[in-house]
Formats: C-alpha cells, sequence, structure tokens
C-alpha cells in the first residue's frame, strides 16, 4: 500500500484567482502589504500580508522557508516536480492537500463564495494533473447555493478531487443540519470523503485579527461536527459515507465519546439517538492524529483501524511537524506501537478515508 500524508497545505497565490469564472472577475482577491513593521503596527514579522476579499482582510502570510523546510515555489504549487522531490526524501507517496485561506470563510455573499470556490478547485485540479496523480486535493464548496455545491462536487470527483473539505459549523448550522443532505448524498454516491478540518464558517472570524486565535473558532468545530452527526444519524441516512476529522488532534476523542454516552443514559428521553457500539467502524469515522499525542491511549477509543496523519506540510503552527509520518514508522520499530498499527495510520487507513489506491 501506499503511503499517504493524509494533511498537508497549498497557500493559495494570484495564480489561484485567474480561474475565477467569466463575469466575477470584480470579486478577484488582491493583495494588501502593511509597510514595514512598526509600534504602532504591532503585527509579527511575516504577518503583514493580507488577503483583501469583499470588503475584508484575510491573512496572506510570508513563511519561513527554515521553519517550513519548503519554499514558496513548492507551497504554491508553482514547481510541482520540487514538492515532488521532497515528498521522496520523506518518503510519502501521495499528499493530500487543503487549502489555507478557505479553510476558513472570507464571505458571506453567495456569489463571492462561487467565484472563490470555483477557482480554487480550477486551480488544484490543473495542479493535480500536473503532479501526475501524486498531488490529491480536497475541494471547495460553495455551499451558500446548494445546487451549485452539488454541481461543483461532480466536477471536483471528474477532476481528480479525493473529498471535501468542511467547517465544522458552516452556514451557521452543525455538520448534522438537513441543509447539507445533498452534499453528503453526493458525497455518498460519487464516493468522495467528507473531512472536516480546522477553520472557522464565520466569515466575521479570520486569522487577521489575533484575538480570534483560540480552539473555540478553529478547533471546537471539528469536535461539534464529531457528535452533530452522531446525534442526528448521519451515518445512518448515507450508510458508506466516510467522514475525516482532520488537524484538530485526536485526544478530543475520548472526552465526545464520554459526552455521548452521558447523554444517552441520561437524557434519551430528550433526544434518542443511536450511540452505536463500534461507532468509529459503523460511521466510518476517520481521526488525524499527532506526534505530540498519546496514540497508544487513543487507539483504545477509535481502534486501530481508523487513524490517520498529516505533516500539516507548508505550514509552520502547532500542528506542523514534517517528520510526522517517519516518526510514526520509527515508533513501529521501536515498539511504542506495534508495526502493523503504524502501517495501518501511514497506508491503509488515509487509502479507505480518501479512496486512493
Amino acid at each position: 500500500m501506499p503511503v499517504i500524508d493524509a494533511d498537508t497545505h497549498v497557500d493559495e497565490n494570484d495564480e489561484t484567482w485567474d480561474y475565477i469564472p467569466e463575469g466575477y472577475e470584480y470579486y478577484r482577491p488582491t493583495t494588501v502589504v502593511q509597510a514595514e513593521y512598526s509600534e504602532t503596527a504591532k503585527l509579527p514579522y511575516g504577518n503583514n500580508r493580507f488577503w483583501l476579499i469583499d470588503g475584508s482582510f484575510h491573512m496572506r502570510r510570508f513563511r519561513s522557508e527554515e521553519r517550513t523546510r519548503t519554499t514558496e515555489a513548492k507551497r504554491e504549487l508553482k514547481d510541482i516536480e520540487a514538492r515532488l522531490r521532497d515528498m521522496d526524501a520523506l518518503g510519502i507517496d501521495y499528499q493530500v492537500c487543503y487549502p489555507t485561506l478557505l479553510a476558513t470563510t472570507p464571505t458571506g455573499r453567495a456569489e463571492v463564495e462561487f467565484a472563490l470556490t470555483k477557482a480554487y478547485n480550477r486551480w488544484m485540479a490543473a495542479r493535480c494533473k500536473e503532479s501526475g496523480g501524486r498531488l490529491k486535493f480536497l475541494a471547495i464548496l460553495p455551499m451558500l447555493t446548494m445546487d451549485e455545491a452539488v454541481k461543483e462536487l461532480e466536477f471536483a470527483r471528474e477532476n481528480g478531487a479525493v473529498g471535501i473539505s468542511r467547517k465544522g459549523i458552516e452556514c451557521g448550522r452543525p455538520a448534522g443540519d438537513p441543509y447539507f443532505y445533498p452534499v453528503y448524498e453526493a458525497a455518498k454516491a460519487l464516493d468522495m470523503a467528507v473531512c472536516f478540518h480546522t477553520g472557522t464558517g464565520d466569515p466575521q472570524r479570520h486569522d487577521a485579527d489575533f484575538r480570534m486565535h483560540s480552539p473555540w473558532h478553529f478547533n471546537y468545530p471539528v469536535f461539534d461536527a464529531f457528535t452533530s452527526l452522531v446525534l442526528t444519524g448521519v451515518p445512518n441516512k448515507f450508510n458508506g459515507l466516510r467522514f475525516g476529522f482532520v488537524e484538530a488532534m485526536a485526544s478530543w476523542v475520548p472526552l465526545c465519546l464520554a459526552d455521548l454516552r452521558a447523554r444517552n443514559e441520561r437524557t434519551g428521553w430528550m433526544q434518542s439517538f443511536d450511540l452505536k457500539t463500534d461507532l468509529f467502524r459503523q460511521c466510518n469515522f476517520y481521526v488525524a492524529c499527532q506526534t505530540v499525542e498519546d496514540v497508544p491511549y487513543i487507539m483504545q477509543h477509535t481502534g486501530e483501524d481508523y487513524l490517520i496523519a498529516g505533516t500539516d506540510y507548508s505550514h509552520a503552527d502547532q500542528s506542523a511537524e514534517i517528520e510526522t509520518l517517519s516518526t510514526i514508522r520509527q515508533w513501529g520499530e521501536d515498539g511504542y506501537i506495534t508495526k502493523t498499527q503504524a502501517r495501518k495510520i501511514l497506508e491503509d487507513n488515509p487509502a479507505r478515508l480518501y479512496g486512493i489506491s
């Protein structure tokens, strides 16, 4: 089985927006750079470049090549061959790519969202094709216009996407809301994963405002999605649909399972739901773990068949560790986990989630 980096990123750039559909050019993001750092500005170095979108600013970082161990050309998919060489050096066969800007929600207007998501998906389709299929992408859908979201999902599948990237709370709705059922139905029919990645679905909350850098806005929506799907029985309604929970670590799993057990035992009279005995297998739930966590303990709750891992390639936040897969491989050699468990995290499990053979 191939080794799969289950969570990497690309940085959108000016070329991304060359794919904005005709008639929507007005909504093309532009780059704004603040003057050099000053006491008045009070912005850390590297955080003074922004996308201007629909009247608001969203971070467009200058990244450290030393910290990320990447170059701008690799992060922005301008040098595909160089990125593939990095993968070879790390022993990785496939990278699954998530966005950066569009991991958040830069607009609350349907027409702007339509323009940005269409452009992103076409840019990623073209770049991933250049990789010979070694780069896979998660589509971003125009969720404010559900009929267009379903059409875009069909385009993405035809052009190499392995799933969709969602926010845990989006369009002001939890993941189990019937509003999203048309997307779930289409994803099931197209054999695509639905993955909840860290990030906010609130256009008023974004990483250009440092006061919003809290788990409440970026990590907790992933936990909420997990609980919401169980409480509303979405896995039952769309049997076989695969779900991923990505970059929020996995240590929250015991907490959420305990909460679900308590709800089932104590408030079932108020909201009954099917708390499955083998929840991860029966619901097709996959969770991304990180090397700072107690993975053997987490596997007691998830089982060994539903953990995946990613390097967060190109990013430099607390989830980024470019040697993640090498570390997990070494864990298997050292006996921290079994060799079989290591292989499943690196190969078998992400292959099932993303439908990669």
